[in-house]
């Protein structure tokens, strides 16, 4: 297996591989003066302190400015992170990541009465004044939802102070963040032919961990968790109190347990919370079994180590296409969401939204940021592979999903909640992923897309679902008292990953080192959401298929419809019922069908 080694730095990268973040800030000089402007003007916002509740103008004329205000920060915060996601190794881009932080930190302490004084105002008065301000029905979702969290705030005075503490707050991400990126030091491997090859975190992710070679793959993990090893105890202690400061703030708010604070942001109920959870992973482990007892036999192993998981079931098979080419067949595959929609695709293509270069520093993964009233911006480091097309167009579904957001609603009525967030990206690789079946009589690109779309499912119900399940044993060990250490976490992690496995996997004690991979675990109750994002997808894909248009048009509404309702309503928009398991017991049996028709491609 040949390794690619980045050695382009990002000066020497082509300008047409590069986003333009010319459309956020005509220059850096541009963006630093803007980001001191903000930390001025915020005084404009201020001035509103201890009056909002005084009549109805006012508070329309205050939301507007702290909504244009937030938009500017917005830009100003997006455009940092964009720069230190293509190069994090630059120290200007880390020098200004750290600005804004710290900026961010002393302007939300300011605007921190904002929401304290809102919800001192009573569901009358609020009432009142929607009826006498016609204006003010754009913030109505918004003021619904804050008064949902009424019962749960503390006094102006802490929420100010908690406000002035979001740098330490989000410290325990930073610090994961940093540790990974920044300090960690692996083994080099050697491949097949005794050759060395380079070892980093990023390279064991996107290319070692899939490579056909089984020495490769069980040395390059060798490498891997021997790193993860040595840094255990400090990422456990991170991360323990990253949990013990959620536990803390929901007893302290007076939340019944901290999975309903952390599940209050997504607007769901504990039940499809835990419907996601049990369903999937009681339902969904016979097959994914079976298709691990596929690999193990066609790839000739000596037995399934968790290692092995991701590796090609038909290891010489690997389509290779152009950038050019890839994009031109997901614009064919996305023709039957119509034209409004296509249209959206192409534009995000050829005028740079797209960041696909490959060079020294660039965050690896792939991720779709869009800050409102510019466009959206996606990262992916492009390799030639029919792979790549599918997280291509994964993004371009969470791109397209912003854009209609932003062109249709304001910025506070944009975002839908983390639940709903995967199922237009996912949606894309299933229509992806259908199109291609269709347009291929050969039997190995078959078993390969059927390989890719197993690929999804593992990603969102296997990997991100499991961290979901672990994250739940977690905070239950942690409302119990129990420290989080090192070789509690790993014990947890090691335990979920076996009790969905069963036998056909072999876990080394490294395998209970992996909880140490995702950051996922800085950001709320976010990993059991990419299996309800899914879960919705696959719904509406077979909608796609059976009704045609109307279920589109429907999905096209609910894209444009953004933040202004809770999930399960946007949901059933579209057509699709989350209230009980019958989606995701549907979801499920798909998975099942496709490593059925796996099965039958050897045959």
């Amino acid at each position: 297996m040949t390794i690619h080694t980045v050695t382009k730095n990002r000066s020497d990268v082509p300008e047409e591989q590069k986003w333009n973040l010319a459309d956020l800030f005509s220059s850096h000089a541009a963006w630093d003066h803007e980001l001191m402007k903000l930390q001025e003007d915020v005084t404009e916002i201020t001035a509103y302190k201890g009056r909002l509740g005084s009549d109805s103008n006012t508070l329309l004329q205050a939301l507007k400015a702290l909504e244009a205000f937030q938009q500017r920060l917005t830009h100003v915060s997006v455009y940092a992170m964009l720069r230190s996601s293509a190069d994090g190794s630059d120290p200007d881009n880390q020098r200004d990541s750290a600005k804004v932080a710290a900026a961010t930190a002393s302007i939300q302490a300011k605007l921190a009465f904002f929401q304290s004084e809102l919800l001192t105002l009573s569901d009358a008065t609020i009432n009142q004044f929607l009826s006498e301000q016609s204006e003010l029905t754009a913030y109505k979702k918004m003021l619904e939802d804050l008064m949902d969290v009424k019962p749960y705030t503390l006094s102006p005075e802490i929420e100010e102070t908690l406000a002035a503490l979001s740098e330490v707050h989000n410290a325990p991400y930073m610090i994961y963040q940093r540790s990974k990126a920044a300090d960690m030091q692996f083994d080099s491997i050697k491949n097949e032919d005794n050759v060395d090859l380079p070892m980093s975190a990023a390279l064991y992710e996107d290319r070692y961990e899939f490579t056909a070679d089984t020495n490769t793959r069980r040395a390059a993990y060798e490498s891997f968790i021997k790193a993860f090893d040595q840094y255990k105890n400090t990422f456990a202690a991170t991360y323990a109190t990253e949990v013990t400061k959620q536990v803390t703030m929901s007893k302290l708010r007076g939340y019944n347990s901290v999975t309903d604070m952390l599940l209050a942001p997504q607007q769901v109920t504990e039940e499809m919370y835990h419907n996601q959870l049990d369903v999937i992973q009681q339902e969904l482990a016979p097959h994914m079994r079976k298709y691990a007892k596929l690999k193990k036999e066609k790839l000739k192993l000596d037995e399934m180590q968790y290692c092995d998981l991701k590796a090609p079931l038909d290891p010489t098979f690997n389509p290779k296409t152009t950038y050019e080419d890839a994009t031109a067949t997901i614009i064919e595959a996305l023709q039957v969401m119509g034209p409004e929609y296509t249209e959206i695709m192409k534009e995000g293509i050829s005028n740079r939204w797209i960041d696909r270069s490959d060079n020294v520093g660039k965050a690896n993964g792939a991720f779709c940021s869009s800050p409102y009233g510019v466009h959206p911006y996606i990262l992916i480091t492009w390799t030639d592979t029919m792979r790549g097309a599918f997280v291509l167009a994964h993004e371009l579904g969470h791109a397209g999903h912003f854009y209609l957001a932003g062109k249709n609603q304001s910025l506070v009525n944009t975002r839908p909640s983390t639940y709903f967030i995967e199922a237009p990206s996912t949606l894309n690789e299933l229509l992806l992923a259908e199109h291609l079946m269709k347009n291929n009589d050969d039997k190995r690109m078959k078993r390969w897309v059927i390989s890719q779309l197993l690929g999804t499912y593992y990603h969102n119900f296997v990997t991100h679902l499991l961290e979901g399940e672990f994250q739940r044993r977690v905070y239950t060990l942690a409302e119990q008292g129990v420290p989080l250490t090192a070789n509690v976490l790993c014990k947890v992690k090691k335990e979920t990953l076996e009790a969905f496995w069963g036998n056909e996997v072999v876990f080394d004690e490294g395998a209970g080192l992996t909880w140490m991979r995702q950051p996922h675990y800085y950001m709320g109750l976010y990993p059991y959401t990419y299996s309800a994002g899914l879960t919705v997808s696959t719904a509406i894909a077979e909608k796609i298929k059976t009704e045609g248009k109307p279920a589109i048009d429907r999905w096209l509404d609910v894209l444009k419809a953004g933040g202004t309702k809770k999930p399960l309503e946007l949901i059933k928009q579209a057509g699709v019922d989350m209230s009980n398991p019958d989606a995701i017991h549907v979801a499920v049996n798909y998975v099942g069908s496709l490593v059925d028709e796996l099965v039958k491609t050897y045959e």
